[in-house]
C-alpha cells in the first residue's frame, strides 16, 4: 500500500511542474499505466497524432499491473484539486469515477461523431453513465490467450495445450527439458487471470457467468470450481522460483528467450513479442488457453476526461476523445499494442494472423454468446468483490497449505460481506 501522504505530495508536485508545462492553448496532461516497451510505443502514436492537431501532451505515467497504483495517486490527485485532464481506465473504473461526478460529458461528441454507429456495441454501457458518454474506448483486449516459444516447443515435439489436461502433460514434458513450463509474474492480478482462464477453460462459458459474473454460491461451492482450485495448485508446480513480483512483460521476455515454454496472457503480451521483432507462426505460436476455444474473454482500455473550467485544457481533452477515435490511429495503436480496434469499421488487413484470428474470434464468440467481460481486468465485477477474487486466489496461490476447499470458503464468504 502506497503511503497516503506521500501520494500526495507527489500528486501536487505533479500538479505543479505540469501546469508550467502546459500554459497556453489546447492541452492535456494524460495519466497512465503503459509503461513498459509496445505501450509506450501505442500511447507515442496517440502523442504524435495530438502534436499535430495542435494540442501539447504532458505524460503522467504510473506503472504498476492494472493500474492499481496509478488508482491511488489519481484519488489523492482529486482530493487536492489537482486531477489531470485525461485519465486511462478499465470498465469498471470509468463506472466509479462516473457515479463521483467529476467526469466531463462527452455526449455532445459522441453524437457528433457517431459513437454509436462505430464503437463495438458490448462497450456503449461501459463508456456511459446515467445516458451520457463519458468515456471513450481505446481497444479492446483479448485475455485468454496462451502464447509458446515455437521453437521450444517444436524441438521437443510437443503440440500447443487444447484442454488443461493437456497443459499438464506439455507442461511436465517442458520440465524434464529443463524448461520452465509457464512463464508468470507473481503478482495478485496475473494469478487472477490465471483463475479466470481456468474457470472458463474447466467450466465453459455458463459456467463461467454464473461463477463469475452472478456469484452464484451453488456455482462457486461446486466441484468444478473445486477443480478449478485443484489446476491452480498444479501450476505452482509449473512456474519458476523467481516469480514473485515479477511484471507480466518481464514473463513475456521468459518466453522469447526460450526459458518458459508458455505464458497465459492477454494479447498485450503480442506487443512485446512483436517489438523483439517476433514473427507469429515463426517463432512463436497464438491459441485459445486451455479448453476456451470458442470464447473471447474481453477488456477494454479506455480514456475518462475530468472536469475542468480551463478552456485549454477542455478544447485538449476533446481534441483527444475525438482522435482516439481516428481510423488511422486506431489501426496503428492497435497493430503496436497487440489488441483490436474499439472501432468496428477498421479494417484488419495489416494487423497480423493473431489480431486476425482475435478479430474473428470475437465475432464468432459474439454469435455464440461466448464473449465473456474478464474479471481479472475489471469488466466482470466492481472492484470490491473482485478484490475479493484477488485476494482469494493470490492468497491460495501464494500459500500452498491453504486447500482448494477451504480458497473456496473464503470466496464465498468475502463476496457475502461484500454485497
Amino acid at each position: 500500500m502506497l503511503n497516503r501522504n506521500l501520494v500526495l505530495a507527489t500528486a501536487l508536485l505533479l500538479s505543479g511542474s505540469t501546469t508550467m508545462a502546459l500554459a497556453g492553448g489546447p492541452n492535456v496532461e494524460v495519466m497512465h499505466y503503459w509503461t513498459s516497451g509496445s505501450e509506450a510505443a501505442g500511447l507515442n502514436v496517440l502523442k504524435k497524432l495530438l502534436e499535430e492537431r495542435g494540442v501539447t501532451w504532458s505524460d503522467s505515467p504510473v506503472a504498476g499491473g492494472t493500474g492499481m497504483n496509478m488508482v491511488q495517486v489519481l484519488r489523492a490527485r482529486i482530493a487536492s484539486d489537482t486531477a489531470p485532464a485525461a485519465a486511462q481506465m478499465h470498465a469498471q473504473q470509468v463506472q466509479a469515477w462516473a457515479s463521483e461526478g467529476v467526469l466531463t460529458d462527452l455526449t455532445d461528441l459522441a453524437k457528433k461523431d457517431d459513437w454509436a454507429k462505430v464503437i463495438a456495441p458490448e462497450l456503449v454501457p461501459l463508456i456511459s453513465h446515467n445516458g451520457s458518454y463519458v468515456a471513450v474506448p481505446v481497444n479492446v483486449h483479448r485475455s485468454n490467450w496462451l502464447w509458446y516459444n515455437k521453437k521450444v516447443f517444436d524441438s521437443a515435439g510437443l503440440q500447443p495445450p487444447t484442454t488443461w489436461d493437456e497443459f499438464n502433460e506439455v507442461s511436465e514434458k517442458l520440465l524434464a527439458k529443463g524448461v520452465t513450463p509457464l512463464a508468470l509474474g507473481g503478482q495478485p492480478w496475473q494469478e487472477l487471470d490465471l483463475f479466470e482462464n481456468a474457470v472458463l477453460g474447466i467450466g465453459g462459458a455458463d459456467f463461467y457467468r454464473k461463477a463469475v459474473i452472478d456469484e452464484d454460491e451453488a456455482a462457486l461451492r461446486s466441484d468444478t470450481m473445486v477443480k478449478v482450485f485443484d489446476q491452480l495448485r498444479k501450476m505452482n508446480k509449473y512456474v519458476d522460483s523467481n516469480y514473485p513480483g515479477r511484471d507480466w512483460n518481464l514473463a513475456t521476455q521468459m518466453v522469447i528467450k526460450g526459458e518458459a515454454g508458455m505464458q497465459i496472457m492477454g494479447d498485450w503480451a503480442k506487443g512485446e513479442l512483436s517489438l523483439a521483432n517476433l514473427q507469429p507462426n515463426v517463432d512463436y505460436g497464438c491459441v485459445p488457453a486451455p479448453g476456451t476455444k470458442g470464447s473471447y474473454v474481453w477488456l477494454t482500455d479506455n480514456f475518462g476526461f475530468f472536469k475542468t473550467k480551463d478552456k485549454d485544457k477542455q478544447a485538449g481533452q476533446l481534441a483527444m476523445a475525438s482522435a482516439i477515435l481516428d481510423k488511422g490511429f486506431q489501426e496503428a495503436f492497435n497493430i503496436k499494442k497487440g489488441s483490436i480496434p474499439s472501432r468496428i469499421d477498421v479494417s484488419m488487413d495489416k494487423f497480423d494472423f493473431c489480431g486476425k484470428a482475435a478479430f474473428a474470434d470475437r465475432a464468432e464468440a459474439q454469435k455464440s454468446k461466448k464473449s465473456l467481460p474478464s474479471l481479472a481486468h475489471n469488466a466482470a465485477a466492481g472492484a470490491t468483490k473482485t478484490g475479493v477474487f484477488t485476494d482469494v486466489v493470490s492468497t491460495f496461490f501464494e500459500t500452498p497449505s491453504v486447500t482448494s476447499q477451504q480458497a473456496i470458503d473464503q470466496l464465498v464468504t468475502g463476496l457475502k460481506s461484500a454485497q
